[in-house]
């Protein structure tokens, strides 16, 4: 059989809102696959006419404020025609080789999930040093969901952003890395950590990080367990910028080490903020 005519078993999932800039080159990447399905959180730019010339399927999603948000809807609500799931981001984009691996190692495995690994781009340059992304975002139709926190609409994500799929087995790793690559530029990369960050202090206030942590893996442990010290940005950036060499990315490098760092400083304020309200 040749490459092109191979069928990758898998259902793609692709959470949107106002995607236009991005969601076109998504989804040109994704013909080998057997079923693509877009969830579109109400786009009011071109997303869905993007998303109408390419042989996929468009979900409407309305959040309600409660569980289940966006990706926990889908896996809990749709009845698949594959044995795999796979979710994306619309600034997400898989190689040929990314496809090969999957295809090499999903036709004969045990293993019931993968992390997948990421190259960033900021400011447009590829960052090949500073903390690698990783993500557990292929899996098991039925082996995995992603985990459940009861919130009060604590911002306006209707989708999981930081929750961490909860895996029923052994996870294996695709190690061909797929392109993070947001279009949309430096002010929406801004807007949206600011919303990460809402977030991510409300969860660390209401949620028992002492028996709730069992699933996350060691490095995940280590950001929660000291995300509350004033010491933690800083040790982010020089961890990112000079112990993982991030230096080596030049401007770009420097740039998205400090916004990070930036974004934790963030959660720490938004969390001494709340504890000052608590105790008025």
């Amino acid at each position: 059989m040749k490459d092109r005519d191979i069928v990758i078993p898998v259902t793609v999932i692709i959470p949107v809102k106002n995607e236009e800039l991005n969601i076109g080159r998504c989804l040109s990447k994704l013909h080998k696959f057997e079923k693509i399905i877009v969830v579109d959180s109400g786009s009011t730019d071109s997303t869905r006419e993007i998303v109408s010339g390419y042989d996929v399927e468009i979900v409407n999603f309305s959040w309600n404020g409660n569980y289940p948000k966006k990706r926990n809807w889908m896996l809990i609500n749709h009845e698949f025609e594959t044995p795999w799931v796979l979710f994306l981001d619309a600034d997400e984009l898989v190689s040929d080789e990314f496809c090969k691996e999957m295809v090499s190692v999903l036709g004969s495995t045990e293993i019931e999930g993968f992390w997948l690994n990421y190259t960033n781009y900021f400011l447009g340059v590829p960052l090949r040093f500073g903390v690698p992304q990783r993500k557990l975002a292929l899996f098991r139709v039925g082996s995995a969901y992603y985990e459940r926190i009861d919130e009060d609409r604590w911002s306006n994500l209707d989708m999981e952003v930081h929750e961490h799929p909860i895996l029923n087995g052994q996870a294996g790793e695709i190690k061909s890395k797929i392109d993070h690559q947001d279009f949309r530029g430096i002010e929406k990369f801004i807007d949206r950590h600011q919303d990460y960050a809402k977030w991510e202090a409300k969860r660390y206030i209401n949620i028992d990080w002492s028996k709730d942590t069992g699933h996350l893996t060691d490095r995940q442990k280590f950001k929660y367990r000291h995300m509350g010290s004033w010491w933690y940005p800083l040790f982010y950036f020089l961890y990112s910028y000079l112990l993982r060499l991030g230096f080596l990315d030049g401007s770009a490098g420097f740039a998205y080490s400090f916004y990070k760092a930036w974004y934790f400083f963030m959660i720490r304020n938004l969390m001494v903020e709340a504890s000052i309200e608590q105790n008025r």
